[in-house]
């Protein structure tokens, strides 16, 4: 049934409010930022480990942030910590790398906060167009911003940052990294879609869109009519903002044989490989280094990511000052 804009917008709320829901019971805050976005519940997980419920102008509904506390929180109350922002994939949530890696325990003993921001249900962190039409959800200010303001009051969080993402979350890494040149001192992606513009992938962004019932066309609009805003959160098309980030950037090429017993082709993952490529190609035209890593096989799954972001943490380290 044909939906009009309007109602359309309505749908699209809210869909970005149902990523709001935490497992377990939480304790109550009025942590804010002004009057902005505030922290309304904390659901402790462990010592280290806190679920937060953040009420978010910028998306207009109220959001959950995982944050991991490094060992030596509680013990230094007088100091500030580098943040490391990772940003999930697509239809997952903001559990995911906790879920799905060891990463809560390979960073124990470094000195840095990790946060987890909710991406909404298409995992895509960027401003939704919406037909242009005003509060329309704003990912990016949500984490970037938002969230990062709350870790500051709450949790000690220094002026050091880097982000790294998998797939959707590893466009917002670089995307993040460009659009906002300086703010992080380093950007890692894995899988991720480096160039939405190039040929296939406004298809492949779409279909992201899609599979989660909304409309392709709230999110930058149309590729053609609306090709600034397309540019705008390009990475690809923001390259050059890249330089003076430590920048570290994998991709597998779908194709059988990355790893034992591995027989399938991963067409999703295939898909993001020349695109990759001439992404990093381009990077060497501007002068602009980066750690690369090209692997032969390699499916759209978390088992190569958590490799290749423990083989990236000596550029995320170093951006966050740590190295």
């Amino acid at each position: 049934m044909p939906v009009s804009r309007p109602t359309r917008r309505t749908v699209l709320r809210a869909a970005m409010a149902s990523t709001t829901a935490l497992a377990a019971t939480a304790v109550g805050v009025t942590q804010a930022v002004g009057d902005s976005a505030r922290i309304t519940a904390e659901n402790w997980l462990d010592s280290r480990t806190v679920d937060l419920t953040v009420a978010s102008p910028a998306v207009g509904a109220s959001l959950p942030v995982r944050v991991v506390l490094p060992t030596g929180y509680a013990a230094q109350p007088d100091r500030t910590w580098p943040v490391l922002h990772l940003l999930q994939g697509a239809h997952d949530d903001y559990t995911s790398w906790t879920r799905e890696t060891d990463v809560s325990d390979f960073l124990a003993g470094q000195d840095v906060i990790i946060a987890m921001p909710a991406s909404g249900p298409t995992g895509i962190p960027t401003a939704w167009w919406n037909y242009g039409l005003s509060g329309a959800p704003d990912y990016e200010k949500f984490q970037v911003d938002e969230v990062m303001e709350l870790l500051r009051q709450r949790f000690r969080a220094g002026g050091r940052r880097a982000v790294a993402g998998v797939s959707t979350g590893g466009y917002g890494a670089l995307a993040f990294a460009a659009r906002r040149p300086g703010v992080f001192g380093a950007a890692a992606s894995y899988s991720g879609i480096l160039d939405t513009t190039a040929p296939g992938m406004p298809i492949v962004v779409g279909a992201i869109v899609a599979r989660e019932s909304l409309l392709p066309l709230t999110l930058w609009g149309s590729v053609l009519l609306n090709r600034g805003n397309w540019d705008r959160r390009n990475p690809y098309a923001q390259m050059s903002s890249l330089a003076g980030t430590g920048l570290y950037l994998s991709q597998g090429s779908g194709l059988p044989g990355g790893a034992p017993g591995d027989l399938q082709i991963d067409f999703f993952e295939g898909s993001l490989w020349s695109q990759a490529h001439r992404f990093t190609e381009q990077l060497e035209v501007l002068g602009i280094p980066a750690q690369v890593h090209f692997y032969s096989g390699g499916s759209h799954a978390w088992p190569y990511w958590q490799q290749e972001f423990k083989s990236s943490w000596p550029t995320l380290a170093a951006g966050l000052g740590l190295g």
